[in-house]
């Protein structure tokens, strides 16, 4: 199939404090016709709207046509020259949006999900470099409703109109809330060094951030229509995972992965509920947190797998340690819990199964893909896991913890660190050369 070439965009430097004029090449392609509650926001049943699909978990939604194994050749039904990016792409409402690297800055694209036309593009920062991986966006956007959340590197949040592109409003962490980027200078951990990379999270009519704000706006709720602040907490510098929300032995909260810690912050007003402290060097802390029951697991390559029991005392909640694994470490890879087992890419690519409730692998399998650094994402696909490894494999897999149990496996790009994003059947999911999008039920 013909690859499209990428439409040419502007190199001039836009005024970052001024509404942008993004290139509208079509209208909206349709309108959301059906919705349901997820996390707060409206999403349909079909669609992927932000990092690790509708619910933040990893999880198609119940009732979605899912394959019950891999065509031996995947389908392609569309295929478009991008930028370098490590940002996934999310779908909503007819709709691909994805970030990448266009002659020094960080832009977004609108395009259709139907034949991978560009709709809109818009301008969102400079573009971050840094010596570990090619220069680009890292921080997958966000939909809700009619609107895109896209967030820069260096801490540019902008919302953007999902039918046009046009801004609606926009906020800088080091501006607005005193969060220090220092890119590869001076002492610099997590975020403040290699970039914003976790995408924000949802919550009913607010958006919550990773700002890193040292002076109390580590933190952030802002209301979703217009960027007000509604409540700042914490101080620590973001890791490189986003916030999630979650309801923890009976209290909502919000638990964020940060260069320093494990905390978590009453989604209410933002008051720290406990923190668990994770000291590494350079506090390159990545995997999106994962909630099981009372359980919080989170990894690094230094620190190993650790899960953190949250309990409520008669003061409020106390957090800790519940059991750490050194064998089960995990780089980069953001593992995914299924029916109080986890499922993740430990050391050496060392895909793996663990009783999250004890730590204790259930099985383990050694060297699953050759090469790389080991990475993997992972989608469950209900009775199902669907591993993308950073060679281009796609691995359908039994969500089995007695065995690993492969069922299908087909080759379906080049090299990646992408979270694929899944709707009406359909994969999209991006490379270092290019947007594919999939036909996983043809």
């Amino acid at each position: 199939m013909k690859v499209k070439d990428k439409h040419s965009l502007s190199a001039e430097k836009p005024n970052v404090r001024e509404t942008m004029k993004p290139s509208v090449s079509a209208s909206s392609m349709m309108v959301l016709a059906a919705a349901v509650l997820v996390l707060g926001g409206s999403s349909m049943a079909a669609d992927w709207p932000c990092w690790r699909g509708p619910a933040g978990t990893g999880y198609v939604p119940a009732g979605a046509a899912v394959p019950a194994k891999l065509p031996g050749e995947l389908p392609i039904v569309w295929q478009i020259r991008i930028g370098s990016t490590l940002a996934s792409p999310v779908v909503a409402a007819g709709k691909v949006v994805y970030i990448d690297h266009q002659r020094g800055k960080e832009v977004v694209h609108a395009a259709a999900c139907a034949d991978g036309r560009e709709i809109w593009s818009a301008q969102l920062d400079d573009v971050h470099k840094d010596f570990q991986s090619q220069p680009g966006p890292r921080c997958t956007p966000l939909i809700d409703g009619d609107r895109v959340y896209a967030q820069s590197c260096r801490g540019e949040l902008k919302c953007l109109a999902l039918a046009d592109g046009k801004l609606r409003w926009r906020v800088s962490y080091v501006k607005d809330f005193g969060a220090l980027y220092f890119g590869e200078k001076g002492p610099a951990m997590g975020a403040s060094r290699h970039g914003y990379s976790g995408s924000g999270v949802i919550d009913g009519d607010r958006i919550i951030v990773a700002a890193g704000g040292v002076k109390g706006a580590g933190v952030v709720c802002m209301a979703k229509l217009t960027g007000k602040v509604i409540w700042q907490g914490g101080s620590d510098v973001p890791g490189f995972s986003g916030p999630v929300v979650a309801t923890i032995a009976g209290v909502k909260q919000v638990v964020s992965f940060t260069a320093e810690a494990v905390i978590g912050l009453d989604a209410t007003d933002g008051k720290a509920l406990w923190r668990v402290p994770v000291k590494t060097s350079f506090g390159r802390h990545v995997t999106t947190p994962v909630i099981f029951d009372d359980i919080v697991v989170v990894s690094s390559h230094q620190a190993g797998l650790i899960a953190i029991r949250v309990t409520k005392v008669a003061d409020g909640l106390k957090a800790e340690q519940a059991w750490v694994s050194s064998d089960l470490a995990i780089n980069f890879s953001s593992p995914v819990a299924v029916g109080g087992y986890l499922y993740g890419l430990g050391p050496s690519k060392k895909l793996f199964c663990a009783d999250i409730r004890t730590g204790k692998p259930a099985w383990v399998k050694h060297e699953f893909y050759s090469g790389g650094k080991g990475h993997a994402s992972f989608t469950v696909m209900d009775p199902n896991i669907l591993v993308l490894t950073e060679d281009g494999k796609l691995t359908l897999i039994a969500a089995d913890n007695s065995k690993l149990r492969t069922i299908s496996a087909a080759k379906a790009c080049g090299t990646n660190w992408c979270m694929p994003a899944y709707a009406d059947g359909k994969l999209y999911l991006l490379d270092d050369k290019q947007l594919l999008c999939l036909n996983l039920m043809p």
